[in-house]
């Protein structure tokens, strides 16, 4: 029987580890959450989890950066070429629709945004690694973006990226986390083609 390639051995518990930690990070919190019940979790040994993030905030950290693989590949599909040939107001409405059905069909996703949020005041850190890893890289690519499109002229590309990625994430967190949905319903299709032809407006 072949032997299992060394490296293959080694993602596949890091992988285990990441789904046993985001599993105990949800059920506790960032600060009731131990390496010990994440290992437990993931099926390894306390030691394992070390040599593999060093700490739980480096563990956290990996988290973020696996939730930017799986979340954000639409937006880092900017960088390719072919995007400054399509009318901007169909790749910003399908950029803005993806990250919106992401939000809202997946509830592991808010409830994590809900650690980082409700930890930011204890762990600062854990906040920063979300803005360095998800908002910078994001708002960096839109605003290249909307600054290359030869047919936007947009006088400040960056703010616009802003506004129109604050609006996302409040209209998320209304809507979805604090329950306004069932007060004051909105259709995300109205808010996507509103920003969409502001942003488009010549």
């Amino acid at each position: 029987m072949d032997k299992i390639p060394e490296r293959t051995k080694s993602e596949t518990k890091t992988a285990a580890i990441l789904k046993g930690a985001m599993k105990e990070f949800l059920k506790n919190g960032y600060a009731a959450t131990s390496m010990d019940k994440v290992a437990k979790s993931a099926g390894v040994s306390k030691a394992t989890v070390y040599s593999h993030f060093g700490d739980k905030e480096k563990l956290f950290n990996a988290l973020i950066q696996d939730l930017v693989k799986d979340k954000f590949q639409t937006v880092m599909g900017l960088e390719q070429p072919q995007s400054l040939e399509q009318d901007p107001k169909i790749v910003l409405s399908a950029i803005m629709s993806k990250m919106l059905d992401n939000a809202q069909s997946d509830r592991s996703f808010r409830d994590f945004m809900r650690i980082i949020i409700g930890e930011s005041g204890r762990f600062p850190e854990l906040a920063k690694a979300y803005v360095a890893n998800v908002a910078k890289p994001t708002i960096e690519i839109l605003t290249k973006y909307l600054k290359s499109h030869p047919t936007l002229k947009l006088e400040d590309p960056e703010a616009t990226v802003r506004v129109m990625m604050g609006t996302m994430v409040y209209f998320v967190m209304l809507q979805e986390m604090m329950h306004g949905k069932d007060v004051v319903p909105l259709e995300g299709d109205r808010v996507i083609q509103t920003l969409t032809d502001l942003i488009s407006r010549n």
